[in-house]
C-alpha cells in the first residue's frame, strides 16, 4: 500500500479526512458584512459524519456513566440530548477554525481551493466574526456546567494546536486523539461529579486509537505532515495495531467499569467483528471504498453504545436504587 493510503480515510478526490476537521459541504450562513455584495458567504457547519465522529465520545462517556452510577433515565437523556447539540457546534467550529489557519495551503490545492477564504470570496476578519459566534454559542449551551464550561475552553486550545502541529511533526493525530475524544471524559464528570481515572485513561487510550490514523494525498506537495506519510508501506500494519488496540482497551475500561455481558458481547465483540468486515472488504486502492469506510466508522459508534445502553437500562428499572 502507498503512502498516500489510508484504511479509515477518503481520498481527497472523494471527501476531505474526519481528522483533517475541514468540511467540502457548505451551509449558507447570512452575515452583515459590506464585503458580501453578490453572494450570501458560505462556511462550512459540518458534515453529518463529523459530527456523529464528535458525537459518540460524548455518549460513551455519558452511558459508562451512566451504569457506573445509575442515573436516571431522564437525566441520561437531558445529558445525551446537550451531547448531541454540543458535537455539533464544535465540529462546526472546529471546521472554521481549521479553514482559517489552512486558507493558503487550500488555495494551492485542488479539492479546497474553491472554498471561501481559499477563494477569497469571504474574508479572514468575516469568518473570525462567524467563528466567534460559533464560540459564543458553545459557551452559553455549555455553561449550564462548570466541567462543560472548562471543557468548550480547553478544546478550542486543542483545536487550534491540531492544524500548528501538522506543519510540524508528522503526529498530529496523536493531538488529534485527545481533541476528538475529550468529550468522553467531560460527558463521564458532568454525568458523575467523579472521576475514575482508571476507567477514563483506559477509555481514552480505546477512543484515541479510533482516531488516530488519517491521510491527506496533498500532504507531501503543500508540507502538512501525517503517520501515512511517516510510516509509508507500513501504515496498514500501524492500523492494524491501532484497531486491535482499540478493542483491547474497549474491553479493558469495561472491566475496570465493571460492565455485565451485554456490553462485553454487543459493544466489544460487535466492534472487533465491524473492524474485521472493514479490512476484508476495503479496496484501499479505490478512494469510494475508502469513504464508505470513513462513514462506516460513524455507524460503528451505534455497536459501542448499543452494548453500553442494553447494559444500563436494567440498572434503573423500578425496584433499582438510583442516584439522583
Amino acid at each position: 500500500m502507498s503512502a498516500s493510503t489510508a484504511f479509515l480515510i477518503p481520498s481527497p478526490s472523494i471527501s476531505p479526512p474526519m481528522a483533517d476537521l475541514t468540511c467540502d459541504k457548505e451551509t449558507t450562513l447570512l452575515i452583515t458584512h459590506h464585503e458580501y455584495r453578490k453572494d450570501a458567504p458560505k462556511f462550512p457547519l459540518g458534515l453529518p459524519t463529523g459530527t456523529i465522529l464528535m458525537f459518540w465520545p460524548f455518549a460513551w462517556g455519558l452511558t459508562m456513566a451512566a451504569f457506573a452510577t445509575r442515573l436516571p433515565l431522564g437525566a441520561y437523556a437531558l445529558h445525551l440530548g446537550k451531547a448531541l447539540v454540543g458535537a455539533f457546534l464544535l465540529r462546526s467550529s472546529a471546521c472554521t477554525i481549521n479553514d482559517i489557519f489552512d486558507r493558503e495551503m487550500d488555495a494551492g490545492v485542488e479539492r479546497t481551493r474553491n472554498r471561501p477564504l481559499a477563494s477569497g470570496r469571504v474574508s479572514v476578519l468575516a469568518a473570525v466574526i462567524y467563528l466567534v459566534i460559533q464560540y459564543t454559542f458553545g459557551v452559553t449551551f455549555f455553561y449550564f456546567t462548570e466541567e462543560g464550561l472548562g471543557f468548550w475552553v480547553a478544546l478550542f486550545q486543542l483545536i487550534c494546536d491540531i492544524s500548528l502541529l501538522k506543519r510540524v511533526t508528522h503526529w498530529p493525530q496523536a493531538w488529534l486523539g485527545f481533541a476528538m475524544n475529550f468529550g468522553f471524559v467531560t460527558a463521564w464528570i458532568s454525568a458523575s461529579h467523579t472521576v475514575d481515572y482508571s476507567v477514563l485513561s483506559v477509555a481514552m487510550a480505546s477512543c484515541w486509537c479510533w482516531t488516530m490514523v488519517y491521510d491527506i494525498k496533498d500532504d507531501v506537495k503543500m508540507g502538512v505532515r501525517s503517520t501515512a506519510i511517516l510510516f509509508g508501506t507500513w501504515i496498514r500494519p500501524l492500523l492494524i495495531a491501532c484497531a486491535v488496540t482499540f478493542v483491547l482497551t474497549l474491553a479493558g475500561a469495561g472491566l475496570l467499569n465493571g460492565q455485565g455481558m451485554p456490553y462485553f458481547v454487543v459493544s466489544v465483540g460487535g466492534t472487533a467483528m465491524h473492524l474485521v468486515w472493514q479490512f476484508l472488504t476495503v479496496n484501499l486502492d479505490v478512494p469510494k471504498s475508502c469513504w464508505r469506510n470513513f462513514n462506516r466508522n460513524g455507524q460503528l459508534g451505534w455497536i459501542v453504545w448499543a452494548g453500553l445502553a442494553i447494559d444500563y437500562i436494567p440498572r434503573i428499572l423500578p425496584g433499582e436504587n438510583t442516584v439522583a
